[in-house]
């Protein structure tokens, strides 16, 4: 069979995934705290039909190899963790963290590691916790859970985190903090779905990952901003221009195919 079929069936596959890809981006556009993905291509192995031949003193040059391309295959494919624009609600419980780091969410108490979000729609439930739209609890910089004690009259977030609470006496307590971990390779992290990020080895590395605040030069945690949320990082105009591109590389891929159908037509056609 020609070499060409094959290249073309393995363009096609890569291009359907790259639309897969564009297709989830263009689907969270508006989902809050979501970054876009992207396909990056790379070929694969290439048939040598001739080695090369170096050159000798004076007497031949040198020949260069004669290799014949496979076809491509996904070299990977990436989470882009840029910001996305802020949407203000002024809501006190909707944060956005300026700059890096994630917040820290949990199913139970105790749960090692806890999940990793940038999805700051955070809400108070009955028992007066701090929990994100799907019940999780939203951890302090100790690794336990946040809550808002009854004789607490009002509180805010400030930029580094710190829960200042008025008490009903009237004094004023800030001693909890919000808690926000620094990832050293974000791409690393694994989408679990619920805008939430599961921790793994490539990701965080073998320090393992430790719970911080917001605001903190050492560490490169970003600010809190209260009353604003993160939106999604999705580029519609970009999205769009590469949904272009994936179908005309599918189409032209497809093309391949069928043109190795006809001069294998040819070739059956040679005995009548």
């Amino acid at each position: 069979m020609l070499r060409s079929m094959y290249s073309g069936v393995s363009g096609m596959k890569g291009f359907q995934t790259k639309l897969d890809v564009i297709g989830n981006n263009i689907a969270n556009v508006n989902t809050i705290g979501f970054k876009s993905g992207r396909v990056m291509f790379k070929d694969v192995m290439s048939q040598t039909v001739s080695g090369v031949t170096p050159p000798t003193d004076d007497t031949q040059g040198g020949v260069n190899a004669k290799q014949i391309g496979l076809g491509v295959s996904i070299g990977s494919i990436d989470t882009l963790h840029l910001a996305g624009s802020a949407m203000t609600t002024n809501n006190p419980t909707d944060l956005r963290i300026d700059g890096d780091g994630f917040f820290l969410v949990a199913m139970e108490a105790g749960q090692e590691p806890p999940f990793l979000t940038r999805a700051g729609d955070f809400h108070l439930d009955a028992a007066r916790n701090l929990v994100t739209s799907d019940g999780l609890f939203v951890l302090d910089s100790g690794g336990g859970n946040i809550t808002i004690d009854e004789e607490v009259t009002s509180f805010s977030i400030a930029q580094d985190g710190s829960i200042v609470k008025k008490l009903s006496d009237g004094q004023t307590d800030s001693e909890t903090k919000l808690g926000v971990a620094k990832v050293v390779n974000p791409e690393g992290l694994e989408k679990i779905g619920g805008n939430l990020y599961r921790v793994t080895l490539n990701a965080i590395g073998d320090a393992g990952l430790v719970p911080g605040t917001a605001n903190d030069a050492e560490s490169g945690t970003g600010a809190i901003v209260a009353g604003q949320l993160e939106m999604s990082n999705v580029d519609l105009t970009g999205e769009f221009t590469e949904m272009i591109v994936a179908q005309r590389g599918f189409q032209a891929n497809s093309r391949i195919i069928t043109t190795s159908d006809e001069i294998l037509q040819e070739v059956v056609n040679l005995k009548r």
